[in-house]
């Protein structure tokens, strides 16, 4: 069995890309007003936009207990509408040595956007599945952002 794997999901959206892009470039805080799955984002270092500040996201998966996990951005992309998160603390590493996740917008041709959501990761032993639960999470977190985003 593997313990290094990359989980992918792409998700249409009516919003525009811009918009989705802002909610992970400098909008995190505004997340917990969106999406019953993320209960809260602190702020502990840094800022809301700078790469390398660092971010507490408390959440649940499957309707489960809170979880949290503290998190910085690698790496912004401002003209390919990319961001690349690196998690360093929380539950998620009591299961993974490593866990990336990577958000990107593509503007479609006429209406709406193409999300791409990209999850590394790094097993701790052979024994754990894939995270396939925060794929589910990050799916239904881009449909509770589009919802607000279009919404009149």
């Amino acid at each position: 069995m593997v313990l290094q794997g990359i989980l992918e999901t792409e998700i249409e959206i009516m919003a525009p890309a811009a918009k989705f892009f802002n909610i992970f470039r400098n909008q995190n805080h505004h997340i917990p007003n969106i999406s019953d799955s993320i209960h809260a984002i602190e702020l502990h270092e840094g800022d809301w936009e700078t790469p390398g500040s660092v971010k507490q996201w408390t959440y649940t998966l499957d309707g489960n207990t809170p979880l949290s996990v503290k998190e910085t951005v690698e790496e912004v992309d401002e003209q390919n509408k990319r961001v690349k998160f690196n998690c360093f603390e929380g539950e998620v590493l009591n299961e993974f040595k490593s866990f990336k996740s990577t958000v990107q917008v593509t503007p479609k041709d006429g209406e709406g956007s193409l999300v791409k959501w990209t999850i590394e990761f790094e097993k701790l032993n052979e024994d754990i599945p894939s995270p396939d639960a925060y794929l589910e999470l990050v799916q239904k977190l881009t449909k509770d952002i589009d919802d607000h985003l279009v919404k009149p």
